[in-house]
């Protein structure tokens, strides 16, 4: 088999850690061609946006101070990882190279004053290139032949967009194939940076956070794999978040579908947009537990076995946002009403996640992440209050949860159920929306009863007995 294994940040966060990670990448290559994608180590993405922060408020010795613990740790889990002098030796002088060129960056945009969105990409892809040199120089020294590569040096080309960037699939299929087989072929196990590319004119670019999710699975439509393995500290996609219900369980098995309405419903093991490269080719996807190998977590994959279609497979919430609701009897049909508001809302950067229109046409309930809460109320009041909007309401601290599950489709009663559950529990039911696909049904509640509505609808639906 060919598997592209990625191994998130919390899997590589000690030297213990990252010799079990590569004890396990060797194993695993004995039988199979295996492709590594690999994140930061835990929490170094922060710690270079910490150092980005501290750039931009003219604060140098904080910066540095920074850089020299950053520092400190690689350098200590390069000694601690790699047993054998030669290979360790070797490992410390690419890691001098590339912290003196972290070093010189910092330097000239320390004098700058500014850190624009190219420069911080190029800042922050140095979390991937330092741990990569470390995983690949520990398999080494485990007698496996290994290579680490950028994502700009495997080949992945994208576009300009700088924090956010998407790859530019046809050229990057080619890059990466011409790059990536020949290794293979050698037996030489490629150990790639995740998160991160590369523009047409060579500037380094960001998939945004999660993204080695994201490179993982490019990678593995380019290269034609069987198989694509996010490895993280969690077992796999679970039917709640367990620090909510404690009885929550492994989904041993979802489609591509259901797994992204999970990612975009607050699902953290996966990034929204990892399935994209995947489906045209249908490459299925497990997620699993680096810490807990004998467990093979959830499958992910285009037809999942009919003793997997349950009604609802889980129970998934966003936390902490805020609620807008819009009045106005001049809303009532006229046209373009709701297109104003959202083009407004657009302009000032607001992303929507959650819409509600009453049929009398007279309200429109939006829901936005809490931080831009006020950015959006004050928007609206500027542009469109006493024109369009007569009357705005804002309700804070309120929670989605989402019910997901391809069974739900054509299932008579399930909203009963659910609105049942959640009166019996005392939870008021603030807003709801359904799309036609009938693969979720969405509701918002108050902050302060979302723990007792997860855990109604999970006891509801007995999804601990899967």
């Amino acid at each position: 088999m060919r598997i592209v294994i990625k191994f998130g940040g919390t899997s590589l966060a000690t030297a213990k850690q990252i010799r079990e990670v590569a004890k396990f990448i060797h194993s695993t290559s004995k039988n199979n061609q295996v492709i590594v994608v690999c994140s930061a180590i835990n929490d170094v993405t922060d710690q270079l946006l910490d150092i980005s922060g501290h750039i931009q408020k003219a604060n140098k010795d904080a910066a540095k101070a920074k850089l020299a613990k950053l520092k400190r740790q690689h350098y200590q889990i390069a000694r601690d990882s790699v047993m054998g002098s030669k290979t360790r030796k070797q490992l410390l002088q690419k890691l001098d190279l590339d912290l003196g060129e972290l070093e010189g960056l910092l330097h000239g945009l320390s004098l700058l004053g500014e850190v624009t969105p190219r420069s911080l990409d190029y800042l922050i892809s140095f979390g991937e290139r330092l741990s990569i040199q470390i995983v690949s120089a520990v398999l080494i020294d485990m007698k496996s032949r290994s290579v680490a590569l950028t994502g700009k040096e495997a080949g992945i080309v994208t576009d300009s967009n700088f924090g956010s960037s998407k790859p530019l699939m046809d050229t990057t299929r080619l890059r990466v194939l011409s790059k990536i087989e020949p290794l293979l072929t050698k037996k030489i196990i490629p150990v790639i940076g995740g998160f991160a590319g590369a523009d047409q004119h060579g500037h380094i670019t960001t998939f945004g956070r999660g993204g080695s999710d994201y490179t993982a699975t490019i990678i593995a439509s380019c290269v034609k794999a069987d198989e694509v393995w996010l490895m993280s500290d969690v077992d796999g996609l679970m039917t709640a978040d367990p620090k909510m219900v404690k009885d929550a369980k492994v989904i041993p098995e979802v489609s591509y579908v259901e797994a992204m309405e999970m990612a975009l419903f607050g699902a953290k093991q996966i990034h929204p947009r990892s399935f994209e490269p995947l489906l045209s080719k249908k490459i299925p996807m497990r997620i699993r537990n680096s810490f807990n190998v004998d467990n093979l977590g959830t499958l992910v994959t285009a037809n999942p076995s009919e003793d997997t279609m349950r009604t609802v497979k889980c129970v998934s919430v966003i936390r902490h946002n805020g609620l807008i609701d819009m009045r106005g009897g001049s809303m009532v049909g006229a046209p373009g009403t709701a297109a104003t508001i959202f083009s407004t809302l657009a302009k000032a950067g607001i992303n929507i996640m959650m819409i509600s229109q009453s049929p009398s046409e007279s309200s429109i309930t939006i829901v936005v992440k809490k931080q831009d809460l006020d950015k959006a109320v004050n928007t609206l009041e500027m542009n469109l209050l006493g024109k369009m909007i007569k009357k705005i309401d804002v309700t804070t601290d309120v929670s989605i949860i989402a019910l997901i599950g391809s069974g739900m489709r054509g299932t008579v009663g399930v909203a009963s159920k659910v609105f049942g559950a959640a009166a019996r529990n005392g939870v008021n039911v603030v807003m709801i929306a359904q799309g036609s696909s009938e693969l979720n049904l969405a509701f918002v509640v108050k902050d302060s009863d979302c723990q007792a509505a997860v855990q109604a609808l999970h006891d509801e639906f007995e999804l601990a007995s899967n």
